[in-house]
């Protein structure tokens, strides 16, 4: 499975962005796909989380409210709309999946995609 990220960029504060995350290779709509992001200084840390079925969803204290996770399984594509931006969003977003909702929530996942930086400007 080759995960492909897009849509980041620089916004402002209140801003909004939409990433993208392609699956491609050996893909399958069983697979639980997740958001991470890694601040510079800052560990990897946890953002979004959504079922197979698109039925589950799950997120950080930190965006909840604000960041909406779906996904498209015909397309193999799964989104994160990012509302009302804060500084503190700012980060390296990544791309992952897994077969298991536990583990990839807790970050252990099968496969990762290369990342796509979003800025917010204050």
């Amino acid at each position: 499975v080759q995960l492909q990220a897009s849509g980041g960029g620089l916004v402002q504060a209140g801003g909004s962005l939409r990433l993208s995350c392609a699956a491609s290779g050996r893909t399958s709509s069983s697979y639980v796909m997740g958001w991470f992001r890694q601040a510079p200084g800052k560990e990897r840390e946890f953002v979004a989380a959504i079922s197979w079925s698109g039925g589950s969803t799950y997120y950080a204290d930190s965006v909840k409210g604000r960041f909406t996770i779906s996904r498209d399984n015909a397309n193999d594509t799964v989104y994160l709309q990012m509302n009302s931006l804060k500084p503190e969003d700012t980060a390296v977003y990544y791309c992952a999946t897994g077969t298991r909702w536990r583990t990839v929530v807790a970050g252990t996942c099968d496969y990762w995609g290369q990342g796509t930086q979003v800025t917010v400007s204050s």
